[in-house]
């Protein structure tokens, strides 16, 4: 088992910045790429950033340029630092970690909210 706990959401203004963290903990051998994904109501859970056990990092292409995904491995913790925020980023941030080689390792925290007022 993997619990991620997420913090670091909040209310900001169009322009502003927040920066969300996720740890991890438990089972946390088995994980090979840690994601941020988002979720507005009314709306599928769409894939925000991706970093892998080797560093490699993918973005969508809304928050390019934007948003950067970085580790800690000392701490186990994932963090996404969120600049020129846009009300449409406003949503319930999720942290998921997931294995490769491990079916069904496959973790999600418990969302924190982030809304970005106009």
């Amino acid at each position: 088992q993997v619990q991620l706990v997420e913090s670091g959401g909040g209310l900001v203004q169009a322009g502003g910045s927040l920066r969300l963290s996720c740890a991890a903990s438990g089972s946390i051998f088995s994980i090979d790429a840690m994601d941020w994904y988002r979720q507005d109501p009314g709306k599928q859970r769409e894939l925000v950033a991706t970093i892998t056990n080797d560093g490699r990092t993918n973005y969508a292409d809304a928050v390019k340029g934007r948003f950067t995904i970085s580790r800690d491995n000392a701490k186990n913790t994932v963090y996404l630092q969120m600049n020129s925020l846009k009300p449409e980023d406003t949503a319930v941030y999720y942290c998921h970690a997931r294995s490769f080689r491990i079916r069904g390792y496959d973790y999600w925290g418990q969302g924190t909210q982030v809304t970005v007022s106009s």
